[in-house]
């Protein structure tokens, strides 16, 4: 299943962030900065990646449910969807 991008702009724009957290935390590790400050990002930049993902798999999860039409889930790959769920808990 192929995702809409223009759906995904919310996810987009929390990785790019996260991206940008990320060079952060690189910074703070190489000028030595304070442990606690460099896990306190390194934890957002984890949960903006966990957010991102989620927001990516109910995107799809919608689409499938949409394209599934009036027969519901049963085209639906529960146990797929179920793995890509669990892989980011």
């Amino acid at each position: 299943m192929e995702l809409d991008p223009t759906t995904l702009t919310p996810a987009i724009n929390r990785i790019k962030r996260a991206q940008g957290q990320l060079a952060g935390v690189l910074r703070m590790l190489e000028e030595g900065r304070d442990c606690e400050a460099v896990v306190t990002q390194l934890a957002a930049v984890s949960k903006a990646l966990d957010r991102a993902g989620f927001t990516i798999i109910a995107s799809g999860l919608q689409q499938c449910l949409t394209d599934a039409g009036e027969d519901g889930v049963d085209d639906v790959n529960v146990k797929k969807m179920e793995k890509l769920f669990l892989s980011l808990a």
